[in-house]
């Protein structure tokens, strides 16, 4: 027999016998998942919304989902092919919603929506990214762009509805004297650290005091609860002091180029008063950041207890925003299993969904203003520290004429049970 007939033989032997050993072919998409019908759970939730199930799934009424899926549909639709059908973009956002709302990992909410978890782990950051950019005239922001994993951080962005000049910053200020009886504020800031887990290669970078990798979350709210500025993204190991001197608001407040009202004397005094934001004992005090009177064993009726009294009262909005996400979107209170940039799309997203449903959804915004039950402790927004620093004696100053305007012109009823 010729060499050459031999080799035929022995290669098709060899085929042959490769065959039975040949790993099973790969589906194109799994069983589970061909199974699934485009819309079908937002069209059965939608038809029990009297319940409230809908709403409970969603966090927001039909109405207020539609709006967003008409706002966002150009920038998450996809076409189908020849080979299968895209998902629908309708899904899309309802599964983001879900997520926020939840916290749900990629695998729970993949047989849930039966779409795989690789595809709900490409559309999530792509969906809140195009939340964000359709609701960006909520809220002032400091622009965070996902592209190919890298976080844009220095980019500002600006919008029409934030103050920028003295008139809007006086409606703020008039809204925390008439609610909180608390004169000259245009706000109350805070932030937070988010927990995520550890970023890959990134060292102590997003390592705090608490032990935990987290970003930090600074946010400045008005008497309604609404959020006028935010900014995520800083490394967990920034100090306090570093997270607020790293925000666009401190670089145009210090540059005096925030455009506030001019300083005036509070009712009935003389001495001028400039216009200022609420702070707790992390932050440094200074003309435009008033914090509290160190210690804790001042006397009732006092002007130090009196006046501390006065502007926690005045700060809580800040706390209740933070309690009002983590409450309405759960996934503020399990650590984000997600890289840092796709962290800070997502909680960016969350505080723009947050200012969009308290001015669309009844129930998102309902009265809350003597309310205590949202300022809740959350392992996984813990705060920012306290570090001690010297302040200036004009600072000090007016936070003494505050707190003797508060003992007599300024007083109210029950300032001294407390």
């Amino acid at each position: 027999m010729s060499s050459p007939l031999v080799a035929s033989a022995a290669y098709i032997l060899f085929h042959y016998v490769l065959d039975d050993y040949r790993r099973p072919p790969r589906f194109w998409e799994s069983d589970i998942y061909k199974k699934r019908r485009p819309n079908s759970l937002v069209l059965e939730l939608k038809s029990q919304e009297l319940s409230g199930h809908y709403k409970n799934f969603m966090r927001m009424s039909s109405s207020n989902f539609e709006y967003l899926y008409n706002l966002i549909l150009p920038a998450i639709q996809k076409q189908d092919t020849r080979f299968r059908k895209a998902i629908s973009a309708q899904d899309k956002l309802a599964l983001t919603l879900r997520f926020l709302a939840t916290g749900d990992s990629f695998t729970s909410l993949q047989y849930l929506f039966k779409i795989s978890k690789q595809a709900i782990s490409k559309f999530i950051p792509k969906v809140c990214q195009a939340i964000i950019n359709g609701l960006k005239d909520n809220v002032k922001v400091r622009n965070v762009l996902l592209k190919l994993g890298f976080i844009q951080i220095k980019t500002i962005m600006w919008n029409q509805n934030c103050p920028n000049n003295p008139q809007e910053w006086l409606k703020i200020a008039d809204a925390f004297d008439e609610l909180w009886n608390f004169p000259h504020c245009i706000g109350a800031v805070d932030g937070k650290h988010v927990v995520l887990q550890a970023p890959v290669n990134s060292g102590t970078e997003f390592y705090n005091y608490k032990g935990n990798f987290s970003i930090v979350l600074f946010i400045l709210a008005d008497a309604n609860y609404q959020i006028k500025f935010v900014d995520v993204g800083c490394q967990g190991r920034i100090s306090d002091g570093g997270v607020y001197k790293n925000t666009k608001l401190y670089s145009l407040m210090v540059k005096d180029k925030l455009n506030l009202p001019t300083p005036t004397p509070l009712e009935g005094r003389d001495k001028v008063i400039p216009y200022f934001l609420l702070g707790d004992s992390a932050f440094a005090l200074t003309e435009n950041m008033l914090k509290p009177f160190p210690g804790q064993t001042h006397a009732k009726g006092t002007l130090e207890r009196v006046f501390n009294y006065r502007l926690s009262r005045a700060r809580r909005v800040v706390e209740n925003v933070f309690g009002i996400m983590a409450q309405v979107f759960r996934v503020l209170r399990k650590p984000l299993m997600v890289e840092p940039d796709k962290a800070a799309v997502i909680v960016l997203t969350i505080a723009h969904l947050h200012n969009y449903l308290r001015a669309h959804s009844d129930t998102y915004s309902s009265d809350i203003r003597e309310s205590e039950s949202l300022r809740e402790d959350y392992e996984t927004l813990q705060p920012i520290r306290n570090c001690a620093r010297r302040a200036p004696d004009n600072a000090k100053e007016i936070r003494k004429e505050l707190g003797d305007y508060f003992l007599k012109e300024g007083a109210i009823s029950f300032q001294n049970n407390y």
